[in-house]
């Protein structure tokens, strides 16, 4: 049984003061009992990483780092390494999200190399993968998601394939009010599963969480987290106001 995973990206936004609002608006906005049912995801900018995580640290709420560098340390300026992250208070960090990968030419090859050193810090990598609109119409979703599933899993093993988390995000649904419909999601998300029992075969297969992320809402988020391969979600614009995650949140107990 997979336990249902929320995550919410916050992108470049929140101060500090504006980050803590929000935090401590999710703390007390829900009942333990009734969120320890699912995990809990906050990723916060790395400026507000360490005050959210000291808020959070005694919460059923964990905080993830939005990116990180592969190296540990070094002449790297601006970057930030997974030991930093894990210093700083998170336990999972968000790897080849789209904006990542379009804005900053990530690839997979540099996605691979991060994925590495989360893991190496114990770190808990949500690896994101999506095509574009063209792409799909194009009818190269399996191709596209294909590829990005191969080349940032390179040379990874079972082990640690089951510490991992996959991010399902079409990119032409983020932050553009456009969202898969529940079949179209499922139909990536059961593509993704079998790609798993292929390289990792079934157990592993069975118990990595695979996320739906795409202009998740309150309003589509109960039928899109009730498909069979929809494990949870990585919310972008409703995570950064405290009604709406929470809203999401229970429609997926």
């Amino acid at each position: 049984m997979r336990i249902p995973l929320i995550a919410g990206n916050w992108k470049m936004n929140k101060t500090i003061g504006e980050a803590l609002e929000l935090a401590k608006a999710l703390h007390y906005g829900l009942q333990y009992p009734e969120a320890t049912k699912l995990e809990i995801v906050v990723a916060p900018p790395y400026t507000v990483l360490n005050k959210v995580a000291e808020f959070l640290k005694d919460s059923f709420i964990g905080v993830s780092a939005q990116d990180l560098f592969w190296e540990d340390s070094g002449a790297f300026t601006g970057a930030i390494s997974a030991p930093m992250i894990k210093d700083a208070g998170a336990e999972y960090v968000i790897i080849g999200h789209s904006e990542r990968r379009q804005l900053f030419n990530e690839t997979d090859a540099s996605v691979n190399k991060k994925i590495k050193a989360a893991l190496k810090a114990s770190l808990i990598p949500i690896f994101c993968v999506g095509e574009t609109l063209q792409e799909r119409e194009a009818g190269k979703v399996n191709a596209v998601i294909g590829t990005q599933f191969s080349g940032g899993l390179e040379s990874l093993t079972t082990e640690d394939m089951a510490k991992m988390v996959i991010a399902y995000e079409p990119v032409w649904a983020i932050g553009t009010g456009k969202t898969a419909t529940p079949e179209q999601a499922e139909e990536v998300h059961s593509m993704i599963r079998k790609m798993l029992v292929e390289k990792f075969g079934q157990t592993t297969a069975d118990i990595v969480r695979v996320l739906y992320g795409g202009s998740v809402k309150p309003s589509n988020s109960k039928e899109l987290l009730s498909q069979p391969n929809i494990d949870g979600a990585l919310v972008g614009g409703a995570s950064l106001k405290a009604e709406d995650f929470v809203g999401i949140i229970k429609n997926a107990i």
